[in-house]
């Protein structure tokens, strides 16, 4: 008896067992007033009850800029040369890509297979509001693409928290840094250093997760009636959820696949990170904290400073899977038919334009947006999956978190091994 009391008290004293706590809460509390006072003080009550969220991924924000480069700076100057970054980002980029591709197949299989858009009546779908989404579709090109991967200022930069302008600095950096040698030592020490004293700042920082996340979640049921969205919109959420699992699978089994028995310690490890990513729908708001977390798993410092900041602009593996999925979905929804070639053109489109826009609001949506606008299904339609969007980003922005830890883990081992190997060699 006594053993389940400590346990209990554990858990609740627990920094993810108060955030669920606070979900648990937001939630009744975001209902309770939405059944019992006007949909205007509703608004109100959302947008004012909100700003925790907003005050606590601020406080995220301000800690991510100097995170990234001073971690990556580090990371880079410790692998010494050229040749180890070349290494170790192929790597990266392999896993991210492939990663990508099996997760748009998973949407594109679902969708495809359920069809939830077949048959959905269009009456009552609102245009207006994807005005918001659809102005922001210009910002998806080539040209825009390029544009955001090179940072002008690196001031900019961080002002506007573009992670990976700030990763394309940091490499240079890291790398002129350690051409240089020894006598740059003590700037790296000083950045080592500064790393350190972010990475306390997130502890700080992470006591307000279950304030802000309680604040999302009333904000969002005061304001949605959540029995007549689920009756609404069952069948497409239904199938996203199977669609999601089914990667969540996918990606656990890989994880056990390549990293055994320590897959497990990992999952319990990010407990935390997931919960606030579920609550917040932003998985930007765990980047400081899951860099801690897999230090601790024991990927090195240098290896998690570089695969997470990239991750975070290549690597979001829920975001795709929701893309192909949100995609043909609006095409079924106006009975516009797509052969499976052009589903595979899609696919591939998809897997470019994605790329670095972690950045853009609501990126998801822009990218399905203009995706749908470049083969001839009404853009409006992204009205369609507006009011449950916000359910569906709390599982993409979980699953991003999943696919980045994963990803940073499985490479950290492959240079553990590389690197016993060479060891073993000499």
């Amino acid at each position: 008896m006594q053993i389940t009391e400590t346990k209990k008290k554990s858990f609740l004293s627990g920094l993810t067992g108060q955030i669920l706590i606070a979900m648990v809460l937001g939630a009744i509390l975001g209902i309770i007033l939405h059944n019992s006072i006007s949909p205007e003080a509703a608004q109100s009550f959302s947008n004012k009850i909100k700003m925790l969220a907003t005050i606590f991924i601020r406080l995220v924000q301000m800690i991510i800029s100097p995170l990234v480069f001073t971690t990556l700076v580090v990371g880079i100057a410790k692998l010494g040369d050229i040749k180890a970054v070349g290494r170790i980002g192929g790597k990266a980029l392999g896993w991210f890509f492939t990663a990508s591709f099996i997760s748009l197949l998973i949407g594109l299989f679902y969708v495809n297979i359920l069809e939830p858009g077949v048959g959905l009546k269009l009456a009552h779908v609102d245009i207006a509001t994807a005005s918001e989404v659809t102005a922001k579709t210009k910002s998806i090109s080539f040209e825009n693409f390029v544009e955001h991967i090179v940072p002008k200022s690196i001031i900019e930069a961080m002002a506007t928290n573009e992670i990976l302008q700030i990763v394309i600095f940091s490499i240079f950096f890291g790398l002129a840094a350690a051409s240089l040698g020894s006598t740059v030592k003590p700037v790296i020490n000083a950045l080592d250093k500064t790393s350190h004293i972010v990475l306390k700042m997130v502890n700080y920082v992470m006591n307000f997760a279950p304030i802000g996340v309680f604040g999302a979640i009333a904000g969002v049921f005061a304001v949605r009636d959540f029995q007549e969205l689920a009756i609404t919109y069952f069948k497409f959420f239904g199938s996203f959820l199977i669609g999601i699992s089914t990667l969540w699978v996918v990606l656990i089994v890989v994880g056990y696949v390549f990293l055994k028995g320590r897959m497990t310690e990992l999952l319990r490890r990010i407990i935390g990170p997931l919960v606030i990513a579920f609550g917040t729908t932003s998985s930007e708001a765990v980047f400081p904290k899951l860099t801690e977390e897999l230090e601790d798993f024991g990927v090195k410092n240098r290896i998690v400073s570089f695969m997470l900041p990239l991750g975070y602009s290549f690597n979001l593996d829920g975001s795709m899977m929701y893309m192909t999925f949100a995609s043909i979905f609006i095409a079924q929804a106006y009975g516009v038919h797509l052969d499976l070639g052009t589903q595979m053109v899609m696919l591939l489109v998809l897997m470019l334009t994605s790329k670095g826009i972690a950045g853009v609001p609501r990126a998801s949506l822009v990218v399905v947006a203009a995706t749908c606008g470049m083969f001839d299904i009404p853009v409006e339609g992204i009205a369609l999956i507006l009011p449950i969007d916000h359910f569906c980003d709390m599982f993409r922005s979980a699953t991003n978190v999943l696919g980045n830890a994963l990803a940073t883990s499985v490479v950290g081992q492959w240079e553990d091994d590389k690197e016993s190997e060479i060891a073993s060699e000499i």
